[in-house]
């Protein structure tokens, strides 16, 4: 089975709360991505620690009921902070790290997190790949940089597009880029 890459880069996640906070109004959709229902925002953050600042954050939407900062390890050692990594949503011990706009700053406990490994997939696909009862692949990068990406979770949902998510420094150690295809590995 063959999959295409999306490369994930750092971005923000906001609650309505928050949103409201760091911005007046509602999100801007700049446009969209392959998830359906999902966009890239307008709106940029900075993330704060006490150890350092990365600029210009994207804002991805729609709105969740929670938020969520997602990172690099490589832009952890930037912020000197140790963020988990975890599925989307699992915040619970998650750094905190302070979110910067023109308007405010507020400080978000348990938000931070590097992203679990993951691909989208529909039921249709699950059936069609034959991955019923599976919840991780192992996905083969190829090239010469290339390597064997063990845990790499199935994320089962109608409305997703079939696409593997890996994060820039998974991508960048296998000089991968987003619309690469690559192999599962059951």
């Amino acid at each position: 089975m063959k999959v295409k890459l999306g490369v994930s880069n750092r971005h923000v996640h906001l609650s309505e709360d928050i949103l409201n906070v760091l911005f007046d109004g509602d999100l801007t959709k700049k446009r969209d991505l392959i998830q359906t229902g999902h966009y890239a925002c307008d709106e940029t953050v900075d993330i704060k620690t006490d150890k350092g600042i990365i600029e210009n954050v994207r804002v991805l939407g729609p709105l969740r009921n929670y938020t969520q900062v997602e990172i690099s390890k490589t832009d952890a050692y930037k912020l000197g902070i140790n963020p988990p990594v975890r599925d989307s949503g699992d915040l619970k011990n998650a750094a905190a790290v302070t979110l910067v706009s023109d308007k405010a700053e507020i400080e978000v406990k348990e938000s931070c997190i590097i992203a679990t490994r993951h691909i989208h997939l529909t039921p249709d696909d699950v059936s069609k790949y034959g991955l019923e009862g599976i919840d991780k692949v192992s996905v083969k990068a190829e090239g010469i940089k290339g390597s064997i990406l063990q845990n790499v979770f199935l994320k089962v949902d109608e409305s997703f597009t079939l696409e593997l998510h890996l994060d820039t420094d998974d991508a960048n150690a296998n000089l991968l880029k987003t619309g690469d295809l690559l192999d599962v590995i059951k």
